[in-house]
């Protein structure tokens, strides 16, 4: 599970990349969605691993915020957010 919560977050941002070219903004609309269940994923996967194997779903935390953090407010810049 942690490396699907990796997956998910390297994706979302991914995701980000290609929806701050200015004619697919509107992608957020999808990627921001993503990125919140892939950061709900990897904050499960964080409380089941074991001690010693935390960092893949610890990445996947950083990489769906940093996601879902900047397509919202590439959102709010770009007036799609009313």
């Amino acid at each position: 599970m942690q490396i699907f919560s990796l997956v998910m977050g390297i994706l979302s941002l991914t995701g980000l990349f290609v929806a701050s070219v200015p004619c697919f903004g509107s992608l957020n609309w999808i990627n921001i969605p993503f990125a919140g269940i892939g950061l709900i994923i990897s904050i499960i996967a964080l409380v089941n691993a074991k001690e010693g194997s935390k960092g893949a779903s610890v990445a996947g935390i950083i990489l769906c915020a940093i996601a879902l953090v900047f397509g919202a407010i590439r959102l709010m810049a770009g007036g799609g957010i009313v």
